[in-house]
């Protein structure tokens, strides 16, 4: 797997995949993650990753336009699906994405394939909060999930 990293708003990002985008990785500690055993860095793959985030970042770029190749079951893959057709700035529950895939009663299954999307911010899990309106967990942490929220309603 080839990776490069990417400085944005919140912090170094890790991009890594083979032909298509397969990750994004947040940062620990404000510091890059460590790639996987026998990753190579290739600070030329990505580049139109890289342009969309960049113009995500300074708010200029509302829809990704990238082949994701994200790995996961059947189920996370349909979580994922409907979590691309949630819109810039909004938000949705658990249950209503859980409704979405014509499943109601997997909400918690939602929230488990949510803290497994490989690809954040391009596949939004960052914009699905509790029931009650909260912010629930996120890979990044809380304030990385407010942070791009607030970015998305500004």
């Amino acid at each position: 797997m080839k990776y490069r990293y990417i400085h944005s708003k919140i912090g170094p990002l890790m991009l890594a995949g083979n032909t298509a985008l397969e990750q994004i990785r947040f940062p620990v500690k404000g510091e890059g993650k460590a790639p996987g055993k026998g990753w190579v860095e290739d600070n030329t793959i990505f580049p139109d990753a890289v342009s969309q985030l960049v113009q995500y970042f300074e708010g200029r770029l509302k829809q990704f336009d990238l082949d994701l190749q994200p790995q996961g079951t059947d189920f996370q893959r349909r979580v994922w699906q409907a979590l691309l057709t949630v819109p810039y700035g909004a938000t949705v529950t658990y249950g209503e994405i859980a409704e979405q895939i014509h499943n109601p009663k997997a909400f918690r299954a939602v929230g488990l394939a949510n803290r497994c999307n490989p690809i954040p911010i391009i596949i939004p899990c960052h914009r699905v909060i509790g029931k009650n309106g909260k912010l629930t967990g996120f890979a990044g942490g809380l304030d990385i999930k407010q942070a791009l929220l607030d970015l998305e309603r500004s």
